[in-house]
């Protein structure tokens, strides 16, 4: 009995046509023979190339079923549900609704760019940034994808990128900090509260003297959907408005070389490569800037001129 549907699905006098656009996407949702629904379109391409001067791109106008396949519509797939098995309170509430997935090459796609090889790897490129930064930059990207998914019914799918991602940036941190995955692992792992229950995250934390710490986390978001999810209509953007370590360095007021407080000046190179090769030649300088992968230094007036003269600076502090 569960195979048969509580209703008639084909009558033949039945049709209903519905519409939804944004921006420059449409859907149409049509309920009738596949036939009539290739004459719509066809109707639709006559009326934007004669009425309207427009092409309709028949590679991305595609007519598909909604049951047996699924219709791409701002990045989710949208399809008919379908389950016979799934009985709540005496009825089959799954079948004829609507249902929204994540499609699987959109966690291919945003997986890419923290693979290596098929393996998760480290981002050389927000190296120089200290962890407040990195882990903040890796919370957003990831923060904005599971939002947007959060109406599809798969939304668990988006684990494979969880994963893909922590590990990434675990690495990045390591090879920052010339360290291990697990030992930054265990230096930044943490705990946030949700709604469904505790979850695992990754934090850093920069504490400041009467104010509360700054915290940027990556993770704990609990990945199941969520059917009233508000849908911010943004793009991810990394480092939109970058804390500037730099200011912070120069405030503390305190040289880099010498330990000596007052007016500082900032020295800064082009690249590290300039420094030159490590060895007992090398100045004390330019040796706390490779070992800290900097290329900017906070000297007083004197260690300044030091590090242009080429004469010997102050003794190392740090």
């Amino acid at each position: 009995m569960r195979n048969l549907p509580s209703c008639d699905p084909q009558d033949p006098g039945y049709r209903r046509l519905r519409y939804v656009r944004y921006a420059d996407d449409i859907l149409l949702g049509f309920a009738g023979p596949k036939a009539e629904a290739e004459d719509i379109k066809q109707r639709l391409t006559r009326f934007l190339r004669d009425d309207l001067r427009l092409e309709l791109s028949q590679d991305k106008t595609l007519v598909t079923h909604a049951r047996t396949g699924a219709a791409r519509f701002l990045g989710y797939e949208i399809t008919v549900q379908h389950n016979d098995r799934r009985v709540t309170r005496g009825q089959r509430h799954v079948n004829g609704h609507i249902g929204l997935r994540v499609p699987r090459s959109v966690i291919r796609e945003k997986c890419a760019p923290y693979l290596q090889r098929g393996k998760p790897a480290r981002r050389t490129q927000v190296l120089h940034h200290d962890d407040y930064d990195i882990v903040a930059a890796y919370g957003t990207e990831y923060r904005g994808i599971v939002q947007y998914y959060l109406l599809a019914a798969d939304v668990n799918r988006l684990g494979r990128l969880r994963w893909v991602m922590v590990t990434s940036l675990l690495k990045t941190l390591a090879s920052k900090h010339r360290s291990t995955v697990t030992k930054m692992a265990a230096k930044h792992a943490a705990t946030v509260t949700t709604p469904y229950g505790p979850r695992a995250c990754m934090e850093a934390v920069i504490e400041r003297t009467g104010r509360k710490p700054l915290v940027a986390r990556f993770g704990g978001i609990p990945l199941r959907r969520q059917k009233t999810a508000v849908i911010r209509d943004r793009v991810p953007q990394w480092f939109a408005y970058p804390r500037r370590e730099v200011v912070e360095r120069l405030l503390t007021g305190r040289c880099e070389l010498c330990g000596s407080a007052g007016d500082m000046q900032v020295h800064q190179i082009r690249k590290l490569a300039d420094l030159g090769p490590a060895g007992p030649a090398q100045p004390a300088w330019a040796m706390l800037m490779a070992q800290r992968r900097r290329k900017t230094l906070i000297v007083c007036a004197a260690c300044h001129e030091h590090t242009h003269t080429g004469t010997a600076p102050a003794a190392l502090t740090a």
